[in-house]
Order: C-alpha cells, then sequence, then structure tokens
C-alpha cells in the first residue's frame, strides 16, 4: 500500500512538470505566431497589452467608486500627500489606474478604514501580535497608496533612461535618411514599450490637434523630471529656435546619454566591492573559519591517533 501511494504522488508530480513543458511551448508556440502575424498584417503587437491595461484600470475604478465618498476628507488630512504633490506623482507615473487627485485621497482613507477594522477584527478573535496589527494596520492602509504611486513614479522614470539611447538612436537614423521626425517618431514607437511610446504618442497626438511643437515639448517636460530626458527635450527645444538640424541633435545625446550609463554603472561596480568585501568579511570567512576549526577537532577527537583511542 505505502508502494502504491509513492507510485501515485511520483506520477502526479510527473504529470505536473509535464504540463508545465507543454504550457510553456504553447506559450512559446502563440507568441510566434502573433509577432507573425503582426508583422504580415502591420497589426501594432502592442494593442493588446494596451486594452489589458485598459481593463485593469477599468476594473480597478468599479472596486475603488467608494473612495469617493472620503475624498474632501482625504484633501483635509493630506499628511506627505498634498494636492499638488499627488498630481506630480500621478503624471510621472504615467496614471495606469487612471486615477485622480480626489480619488487617490479618498482611496487612502478607505484603506486606513479598512485596515483599522481589520485590526478590531482580529483583536475580537484573538489573533496573535492582534494588538500590533491594529495599530499598524490602519497605518499601512493610509500610506499604501503614496508609497505604491511613488514607486511607479521611480520606476517608471527608470525605464525612460533605459529605453532612451536606443530610441534616440533609431529615431535619429531615420531622420538622417530624409523622414521627417513627425513620421519617424510614428514609425519608431510601433517597436517600443513602456513610458517612451506613451509619452511621444501623446506628443504626436498633440501635434496633430494643432498644438505648437514648443507647447507639446514643454507638456513633455511637465511629466517627466528624468534628467536625461530633460536634456533631450531641453536640446530640441533650442534646436527648434535656433535651426539646428535634428538629426544631429539625436546623434549628439545619444551618444551623451549612453557615456551617462557608463559611468553609472561603473559607478555601481564601485560600490559593489566594498558590499562584497563586507559580505566576505564577516559572513564567508567566519563560517570557513568554523568548518576548519571543526574538521580539526574531529581529526583530534575521533582520528587515528585522536583522544577516543587513548581510552
Amino acid at each position: 500500500m505505502d508502494a502504491l501511494i509513492i507510485l501515485s504522488i511520483i506520477a502526479f508530480w510527473f504529470c505536473i512538470i509535464l504540463f508545465l513543458k507543454h504550457y510553456w511551448s504553447y506559450l512559446r508556440s502563440k507568441k510566434a505566431v502573433l509577432d507573425h502575424v503582426s508583422e504580415v498584417t502591420e497589426i501594432d503587437p502592442f494593442e493588446k497589452k494596451e486594452r489589458k491595461r485598459n481593463r485593469r484600470a477599468d476594473l480597478f475604478q468599479k472596486f475603488t467608486k467608494y473612495a469617493d465618498d472620503f475624498s474632501d476628507l482625504g484633501q483635509r488630512i493630506n499628511f506627505f500627500s498634498e494636492n499638488h504633490s499627488v498630481t506630480e506623482w500621478l503624471r510621472k507615473s504615467g496614471n495606469p489606474l487612471n486615477l485622480s487627485v480626489e480619488r487617490f485621497q479618498g482611496l487612502k482613507i478607505l484603506l486606513f478604514l479598512v485596515g483599522l477594522f481589520g485590526g478590531i477584527l482580529s483583536l475580537i478573535i484573538g489573533f496573535p501580535f492582534s494588538q500590533y496589527i491594529l495599530t499598524l494596520a490602519p497605518i499601512l492602509g493610509y500610506f499604501l497608496p503614496i508609497i505604491l504611486i511613488r514607486r511607479e513614479a521611480k520606476k517608471r522614470q527608470e525605464q525612460l533612461r533605459i529605453d532612451l539611447p536606443d530610441f534616440l538612436d533609431t529615431v535619429g537614423t531615420s531622420v538622417q535618411a530624409g523622414v521627417s521626425l513627425d513620421h519617424a517618431l510614428k514609425e519608431v514607437i510601433r517597436h517600443f514599450d513602456g513610458p517612451i511610446r506613451e509619452e511621444f504618442s501623446r506628443f504626436n497626438q498633440e501635434i496633430e490637434l494643432g498644438v505648437p511643437r514648443e507647447k507639446a515639448y514643454r507638456e513633455l517636460l511637465k511629466r517627466n523630471d528624468n534628467q536625461e530626458f530633460q536634456s533631450l527635450i531641453k536640446a530640441l527645444i533650442q534646436g527648434l529656435n535656433l535651426g539646428v538640424p535634428v538629426a544631429k541633435t539625436f546623434q549628439i545625446q545619444s551618444e551623451d546619454m549612453r557615456q551617462i550609463q557608463q559611468e553609472k554603472v561603473k559607478e555601481l561596480a564601485s560600490k559593489a566591492s566594498p558590499k562584497v568585501t563586507l559580505v566576505t568579511t564577516f559572513l564567508i570567512a567566519p563560517v570557513s573559519i568554523l568548518i576548519i576549526a571543526g574538521l580539526m577537532i574531529m581529526n583530534m577527537i575521533m582520528g587515528d591517533n585522536g583522544l577516543s583511542n587513548l581510552f
């Protein structure tokens, strides 16, 4: 009976592994087919991601509609989350969930109340550490939206910095080949995802609606505080006013950004060396010494000429 149970368990896990293998193969094949179809039919491969992001935002809006009832209270209780700061965070994060400032302010109060209710419930039921839960859960509920939106803004600006050199190289090459800047931007952003695509898609839409180019550039500056991106847009504004060729501007900015990235990598590498030394000194070296000392003690006690043989 025990052997049958063991064989059943082995067969179960074998089937799970086999299922995961075939499912992974299916996903890879599906991705290859979708990529091929998008290339043949010239369908934007990122439209599906955009629709999925919009569905997630709509679902989030339905779940957080009750936060509007606390928006006035949230705007009065604005510790670490004043309205102008929240507006800036939402703008720099790309506002992926289509939150308004009022709903954000109400959401932190709603989560505070949810945390308070959860802490009281845990205290009534008698969960371990319920008194700490009662204290920390409301605080966590209040600060959770602030932490998440600030982290998303920082992550988005960092992704913008990473994608920018490749984007500049591609656009600069297209412009040097004789393509207009607007047409080059439309074609190049089809092959990028993330903040680069979002920002320049919005820029193209503003230009098509008749917004002056310099004003559209300044709107890009307001939505992003990444230094490399700010340097690029300011150079484009200056080139627009002075008549400097756009292709030259993109080439110079791309070279400068790659140089900055190389310097940052070197800086991170230099900071990693003391950390490795610290870990080696306080973790690896003591453990190695203890292992060697333990082997020596075992040899003294249990070896051929050890203490155990004397008795």
